[in-house]
C-alpha cells in the first residue's frame, strides 16, 4: 500500500489556477523529487499536503487513511488540522526558526507544546522534557550541530541554520518529510551541506518529497522525479526516464535550459 496517495488535486487563488487535476502516489522509503520552473505549483502543493492551503477538488490519503476529501466535509474540521500535518514535516526554503530560542529550543518547542496535552503531563513533566530534550540533542548532533546546540539563528550560517529546520521536522517523526527548495536560500558553498544531510536521510530509507532545483542531486537522490508546469504534472518517471529521456518537448525545454545557465 503507498504511504501516500494524492487524487485530482486542484487549487485556484482567485482566478488563478494554480494546481490542475494533480495525481501521484509514494512508496514507504521511496524519496520523489519534483522539479519545473518557478510558478508551476510546485510550492503550492507542498502547502496543501500541509494543509497550509485547503485543496478546492481532491483526495489525500496518508497509510490508507483518507486526510482530506474535497467532497467530504468531515476531513475538513479546522480542529482536525494540527493532527493532520503531524504526518507530513516540511522544511522551508527561508529556515523559520524562532530567532529568540536557540538552535536546540527551536527543535524541542514542537513536540513540548504537544506533550502539554497528554494527560499525564503534570505528573511527569521532567520526564518527558528530559526525554525531548535527549532527542533534540540527538538529532542536532545527528546534523552535525552538537557545538551549536545553544546558539541562537542570527548566530548561525545559513547551511546551519537549515540543519536545525531539518532536525526540528525530525523531532516529531513524519511519516514523510517535505522539503520545499531547501538550498535556495543558500549561498553555494553552504548548499553543499545541507544536500549530503538530505542524501543521508534518503540513504536510511526516509520517505521524502523534495521540490528543488538542484538537478543532478534530484537525479542521484530519487526514486521518482515529477516535473510540474503550469499546474499539471506533466512527465514523471524514474529519474533515468525524466532527466535521459524526457517524453514530453516542455520537459526536454526545460533540462535545455537549466543546462544552458
Amino acid at each position: 500500500m503507498a504511504i501516500l496517495e494524492v487524487e485530482h488535486i486542484h487549487k485556484s487563488f482567485g482566478r488563478t489556477e494554480v494546481l490542475k487535476d494533480v495525481s501521484f502516489s509514494l512508496e514507504k522509503g521511496q524519496v520523489v523529487s519534483i522539479i519545473g520552473s518557478s510558478g508551476s505549483g510546485k510550492t503550492t502543493l507542498l502547502r496543501c499536503l500541509n494543509f497550509l492551503e485547503h485543496p478546492d477538488k481532491g483526495v489525500i490519503r496518508v497509510n490508507g487513511e483518507t486526510l482530506f476529501d474535497a467532497g467530504d466535509l468531515t476531513t475538513q474540521l479546522e480542529t482536525q488540522i494540527r493532527k493532520k500535518r503531524l504526518h507530513f514535516g516540511l522544511v522551508f526554503q527561508s529556515f523559520n526558526l524562532f530567532p529568540q530560542y536557540t538552535a536546540l529550543q527551536n527543535v524541542m518547542l514542537a513536540k513540548e507544546l504537544l506533550a502539554e496535552e497528554l494527560p499525564d503531563y503534570k505528573a511527569r513533566k521532567k520526564e518527558i522534557h528530559r526525554e525531548i530534550k535527549e532527542q533534540a540533542v540527538s538529532l542536532l548532533t545527528q546534523m552535525g550541530l552538537e557545538n551549536r546546540m545553544n546558539n541562537y539563528p542570527h548566530q548561525l550560517s545559513g547551511g546551519q541554520c537549515q540543519r536545525v529546520a531539518i532536525a526540528r521536522a525530525l523531532a516529531l517523526d513524519p511519516d514523510i518529510l517535505c522539503f520545499d527548495e531547501p538550498t535556495s536560500a543558500l549561498d553555494p558553498e553552504l548548499t553543499g551541506e545541507v544536500l549530503k544531510v538530505i542524501k543521508e536521510l534518503a540513504d536510511n530509507n526516509h520517505t521524502m518529497i523534495i521540490v528543488t532545483h538542484e538537478m543532478s542531486f534530484a537525479k542521484e537522490v530519487s526514486d521518482q522525479v515529477v516535473f510540474m508546469d503550469d499546474g499539471y504534472i506533466l512527465e514523471q518517471g524514474t529519474p533515468s526516464q525524466v532527466f535521459d529521456s524526457p517524453k514530453e518537448e516542455r520537459t526536454k525545454q526545460f533540462l535545455k535550459n537549466y543546462h544552458s545557465k
